[in-house]
């Protein structure tokens, strides 16, 4: 199962290198990986060379820009992923497992990024509300098949 992974960005050029060498290994087994840009005024274009199979251009809009994204993979699964989004090593392998049970969505926890006490409670809430409610926010890496995307 191959999965294209899409990464709307706009001004992303700080945070973009250090996800996109996360995706080093995904691209290396054979994925996806396509940039879409919703007009830049950085070097967050400049960045993505080499490290994306594809920079497509938008108008802005995070959604507009997933859905560029979206239309233009060639993938059957669609991983959307902020810039500023960081990787274990095994997301890709946790991805696939729940795919391969038939699912046809899922998404990550949230890990926020700093030691602060309440972003242990933000992400806490963020992740329950997500278990209680499937809502799911930009930053949980939404996975989807293609065909429920389309339907959505």
């Amino acid at each position: 199962m191959r999965v294209s992974v899409i990464i709307p960005a706009l001004n992303e050029a700080t945070d973009l290198p250090l996800l996109l060498n996360d995706l080093r290994p995904v691209r290396q087994a054979g994925n996806e990986v396509l940039l879409v840009d919703g007009g830049s005024t950085d070097d967050t274009v400049d960045m993505a060379v080499g490290g994306v199979d594809r920079v497509l251009v938008s108008d802005p809009g995070r959604a507009r820009q997933m859905n560029v994204g979206a239309a233009n993979a060639s993938a059957d699964t669609l991983w959307f992923l902020h810039a500023d989004t960081r990787l274990p090593g095994s997301a890709l392998e946790a991805l696939l497992a729940v795919r391969s049970t038939g699912r046809r969505w899922g998404r990550f926890d949230v890990r926020l990024s700093g030691s602060d006490w309440r972003l242990r409670m933000i992400e806490t809430l963020m992740n329950l509300r997500s278990c209680l409610t499937g809502m799911v926010t930009g930053d949980q890496g939404l996975f989807i098949e293609r065909g429920l995307f389309e339907e959505a």
